[in-house]
């Protein structure tokens, strides 16, 4: 039977192709560019819909909240299919470099004995402000030092600070994730012409973390060119986690698709959508 030639591709499905191209971390390579979290759900049950909704791959998990088996985290480690999402262990509530440090190590054993042996990956936060919940840029990057020695596959949250996310860069991190405003905050993107700098500088993925409460912020970070977004608190205290997060996940798509896309320049004045010529006239 005779097959038909393989049609040539368009540059639409070029573009279309390039949104959902995998996002590459320290050489492993996701299929989602959304991240979520595990805090602030009212229950098991709404977490588990929610990350399915999401259609996320990874998951930052707060590894001394699991350690100690913190208020809605007793059980956390076997509420999730470790087979399919990929840790993310994080080190908050820690307010120094040697305690990140310290809390980095014990995250990387507990994902091996989550079966995921060669996970080295860790969100690293140092915040010592209790207020703002600010992470603290010359503990963060003593941290980040100190980990990349270890072999460690280095996520820093950090304040939109260029200069920083730079210096984090050269350090050997394998992201920068600026705060588009404080944790948990609904405030949206604060920082915006500072994300800006950093994605154009950055030679590595840049995460857009913390603040986003809305799909439509979601899209506006992704538009600028940022590689993913992390989203926790506006997915697990929406009033309808799994339908938020779902929201979330196409939102992040479609900011990275039209963000390839590339959008229109902006004009001082009106220019018509239908030609001028060939109209008909009275």
């Amino acid at each position: 039977m005779l097959q038909s030639p393989p049609q040539p591709t368009t540059p639409e499905q070029s573009s279309a192709e390039s949104a959902i191209a995998p996002l590459t971390i320290a050489g492993r390579t996701f299929h989602s560019r959304l991240m979520t979290g595990t805090g602030k759900y009212r229950n098991f049950d709404q977490m588990r819909q929610s990350i399915t909704a999401s259609g996320c791959e990874i998951i930052t998990v707060a590894v001394r909240r699991v350690q100690t088996n913190a208020p809605g985290h007793e059980g956390l480690a076997e509420a999730i299919a470790w087979d399919k999402i990929w840790m993310l262990p994080n080190t908050a509530g820690c307010q120094t470099a040697e305690d990140a440090i310290r809390v980095a190590r014990l995250g990387r054993e507990m994902a091996k004995l989550l079966g995921q042996e060669d996970n080295n990956f860790v969100k690293l936060e140092v915040i010592p402000d209790t207020k703002y919940l600010l992470p603290d840029p010359i503990g963060t990057l003593e941290a980040a030092e100190q980990l990349v020695k270890e072999g460690f596959a280095v996520l820093p949250y950090i304040n939109a600070d260029p200069l920083l996310a730079k210096r984090l860069e050269d350090a050997g991190c394998a992201t920068v994730m600026p705060l588009g405003s404080p944790i948990g905050s609904g405030q949206g993107i604060r920082n915006l012409a500072n994300i800006q700098i950093i994605i154009e500088n950055a030679k590595i993925p840049v995460v857009v973390d913390a603040g986003i409460a809305t799909p439509s912020e979601a899209a506006q970070a992704m538009e600028l060119g940022a590689d993913a977004l992390l989203i926790n608190t506006a997915i697990a205290q929406a009033e309808n986690p799994a339908l938020m997060a779902q929201a979330m996940g196409m939102a992040t798509q479609a900011g990275r698709m039209a963000y390839l896309a590339g959008r229109i320049p902006m004009k001082a004045y009106a220019s018509a959508s239908s030609p001028m010529t060939g109209t008909i006239t009275g």
